[in-house]
């Protein structure tokens, strides 16, 4: 067997790197035949995909294509849900002006109530009704309001959520419930820190369809929960993303799909203040962060025989045919990326029967050219064994290095966003250079010295410290080839980041303190935590080689610092650099789920650097 899977490696790397047809092992080649129908057709999709300018040929070597998709249904390869559920927005009044009239007029499964503290009143522990709208509408409900209260545990703080109470008499929904926004007075959409109450709200409503079953759901947002007029296009983008990010569940890998899978079909959105077009829009972007969401989400949850650099370059090649009047794609084979002497990079990759892809996906506003160029960089390792300083023993967390591509995951999920909102005035660049880092008799060895893109040469003295290597030749080619005059990295890079900030926080390293403002604000506007660490130049030292221009990894102490202190050598002067070490909340432990973390921070940075490009023409 060893003899075969070296067989088809070399075969693989053959055929990679050239279009003659080559059979180097006779027996892999019988095999490659046999599992052929194996490979899902989407793999074979992406050199004809429209507005795609990628390089011909399969998109894994012809054997490891084979050895590698075990089986697995056509589902399994997916890059997104097929559809999400409906959202609309309905007025606020009925004919005679009234919000319970509404409420009690909606036909569904379950009716969900938006409500604030402000709503109850606690005294002796015993909590009531206490505005004239919540009274209201329990008046309109046959007093079903109160009698979720009078059962205790729900007073509107944010996130709560009552019980689910079934509805009689003249009411059409069948069930109603409710969830708080907090506090009237912090209804704010971009908070200091985590989700916004709205945010909250969505993921509430989704809970409760999902633990009821329920299709059709309306949700009423009372007077004192209603967003303020000037955010209230982001307040109903954000309930809808959350509600529809709820009902997340990773079973493309299942036969036997939960019997508690969310039916929800429909959500209609009541008090959130628009109507129209302009509601429209707010779901419309809501939708649009929810695809990308999902998109990273998919990748991450992936097993490393779905999710390969190959499977990365056809989900680029998604988004392009999803949006051809503005994406063009180029993927770079090792041949390709050897002329463009790309050593960090293919050093890390060579132990891998998986050849390397590196992938520049563009992003061109319609209408001409833009005035900013701005990138972003994801780490793509999908699968990270640690290479000869080999992943050993407990707390190692091998098994889960398929989420060692998180990185490329949110690059990506950003791309998926911009395909469907499209700003104006901003150019950008997704860039991944995507491989596996293995063991082999040809791999990378510590003590290696290898030259980057850039001319620069590292000394190898940790084989598991490979992400820093791929993301600095896809620095260099960010600059060099495109151009970016500012430049985000992304990557699960160090565990010292989780020891530092646990898992609910990425940590944000850059030496500019208006790239630290910008993504600290898109981060608010994502409702993903994020928080700047030091950039202490003085730690460079443990860089030092006597042999090469750098090492790659320094002492172990302040990991995640000296990390981003290697990243910083490869950034050109005058360019605005930030690297986001996204090791910790890209996946929850306690759900042994992806999180989908990054890719609306990274689309709300681009968004926000295309709305200061138009201001400043």
């Amino acid at each position: 067997m060893a003899q075969l899977l070296r067989c088809a490696s070399r075969t693989a790397r053959l055929v990679a790197s050239s279009s003659r047809s080559v059979v180097a092992c006779p027996r892999a080649a019988a095999l490659s035949a046999r599992m052929a129908s194996a490979v899902p057709s989407s793999f074979g999709a992406m050199s004809s995909t429209p507005g795609v300018a990628a390089a011909s040929g399969p998109h894994r070597g012809v054997v490891t294509a084979a050895l590698s998709t075990g089986g697995l249904p056509q589902a399994a390869f997916s890059f997104e849900p097929d559809t999400l559920p409906a959202v609309s927005a309905a007025a606020a009044a009925g004919a005679n002006g009234s919000l319970a009239e509404v409420a009690a007029g909606w036909e569904g499964d379950l009716l969900v109530l938006g409500v604030t503290e402000e709503d109850f009143a606690t005294e002796a522990e015993v909590t009531s009704l206490q505005s004239e709208a919540v009274k209201a509408l329990d008046a309109a409900l046959g007093g079903a309001l109160a009698e979720i209260v009078a059962a205790g545990g729900f007073d509107g703080k944010q996130g709560s959520q009552s019980r689910v109470l079934r509805l009689y008499g003249g009411a059409k929904a069948k069930h109603v419930a409710m969830v708080g926004l907090g506090k009237s007075a912090k209804l704010a959409v971009a908070p200091e820190w985590g989700a916004s109450p709205f945010q909250a709200l969505g993921a509430g409503v989704a809970t409760l369809a999902k633990a009821n079953k329920t299709a059709a759901v309306g949700l009423v947002l009372l007077p004192g929960a209603a967003p303020a007029a000037d955010v209230a296009e982001t307040a109903l983008a954000q309930i809808t993303s959350s509600t529809l990010l709820g009902g997340y569940e990773a079973t493309r890998f299942k036969t036997k799909k939960s019997p508690t899978a969310s039916r929800l079909a429909s959500l209609t959105v009541v008090g959130s203040g628009l109507e129209g077009a302009q509601a429209d829009t707010a779901i419309k972007r809501g939708e649009a962060v929810a695809r990308g969401n999902l998109l990273t989400r998919y990748l991450v949850e992936s097993p490393p025989n779905v999710c390969t650099p190959s499977h990365l370059a056809a989900t680029a090649a998604h988004i392009a045919a999803v949006a051809p009047e503005v994406f063009s794609l180029k993927v770079y084979e090792q041949s390709e990326c050897e002329a463009m002497n790309m050593g960090l990079f293919l050093g890390v990759s060579e132990a891998s029967a998986e050849p390397p892809k590196f992938i520049h996906l563009k992003y061109s506003p319609k209408g001409g050219s833009a005035s900013r160029k701005i990138a972003i960089v994801g780490k793509g390792l999908t699968f990270d064994s640690g290479g000869y300083n080999l992943k050993a023993g407990a707390g190692s967390m091998i098994e889960l290095m398929k989420f060692d591509m998180g990185g490329a995951g949110a690059t990506l999920g950003a791309a998926r966003i911009l395909a469907d909102l499209q700003p104006a005035d901003v150019e950008v660049h997704f860039i991944i250079a995507a491989c596996e880092n293995m063991v082999a008799g040809a791999g990378l060895r510590p003590g290696d010295i290898l030259t980057s893109a850039s001319g620069k040469t590292v000394e190898v003295n940790n084989t598991d410290a490979e992400g820093r290597l791929t993301l600095a030749d896809a620095m260099w080619f960010a600059q060099e080839k495109c151009g970016a005059t500012a430049v985000v990295d992304v990557a699960t890079l160090t565990g010292a980041c989780i020891v530092a900030l646990g898992t609910q926080i990425a940590g944000l390293f850059t030496p500019s303190d208006d790239m630290a403002a910008a993504l600290t604000a898109a981060s608010k506007a994502a409702g993903e935590k994020l928080w700047r660490m030091p950039f202490e130049t003085d730690y460079s030292d443990d860089l030092k080689s006597p042999v090469a221009d750098m090492k790659n990894t320094g002492s172990r102490y302040g990991g995640a610092i000296t990390a981003a202190l290697f990243l910083k050598q490869f950034v050109n002067e005058g360019v605005e650099w930030a690297h986001v070490d996204v090791a910790g909340p890209v996946w929850n432990d306690k759900l042994g789920l992806p999180t989908g973390y990054g890719a609306a921070l990274l689309s709300e940075w681009a968004l926000a650097q295309a709305q200061q490009a138009a201001k400043a023409k």
